[in-house]
């Protein structure tokens, strides 16, 4: 069954309830937003967009950092599975927010408040990554030049 819903990006559409996801907490500085949906970029390329159904002009850009660097580690706290009822990480599907500034060669990524979504319940929560080795701000161009460097 369709779902009506205003978007940021896309003006109004049709989505499926399937791409509803139950942030129980919302989105860290949008803890009253509770509902999103997950809609696919155009132009099939690695973006998606993490739209608030309550509010049409609240849309993150978002990236599964699998996309566009080699390797990372999901390292998060027990209770952030339990807040979004997984029993193991290979339950969840990972994003990192981007911050698209005005010059776009700098978008950078969230690793370390990865949004985390339960595939089976479709519950989401931004998690805190427990590694050291993610920053608020990873430079997604710098991270794929590395990815290629890495398989030549």
């Amino acid at each position: 069954m369709g779902l009506k819903i205003k978007t940021r990006p896309y003006g109004e559409m049709e989505i499926d309830e399937r791409q509803v996801v139950e942030f129980e907490h919302g989105i860290l500085g949008f803890d009253f937003v509770r509902r999103f949906a997950i809609l696919d970029s155009s132009d099939n390329s690695p973006f998606k967009w993490l739209q608030a159904l309550e509010e049409p002009g609240l849309a993150f850009v978002i990236i599964r950092p699998v996309d566009f660097m080699a390797e990372y580690d999901l390292v998060i706290s027990s209770n952030d599975l339990e807040d979004v009822g997984a029993q193991a990480v290979e339950d969840l599907l990972v994003f990192a927010i981007v911050t698209i500034p005005s010059n776009p060669a700098e978008m950078t990524a969230n690793l370390q408040g990865p949004v985390i979504i339960n595939i089976r319940n479709r519950r989401g929560k931004q998690a805190i990554s427990q590694s050291d080795k993610y920053r608020v701000r990873h430079v997604i161009l710098e991270e794929m030049k590395k990815m290629a460097a890495d398989g030549e």
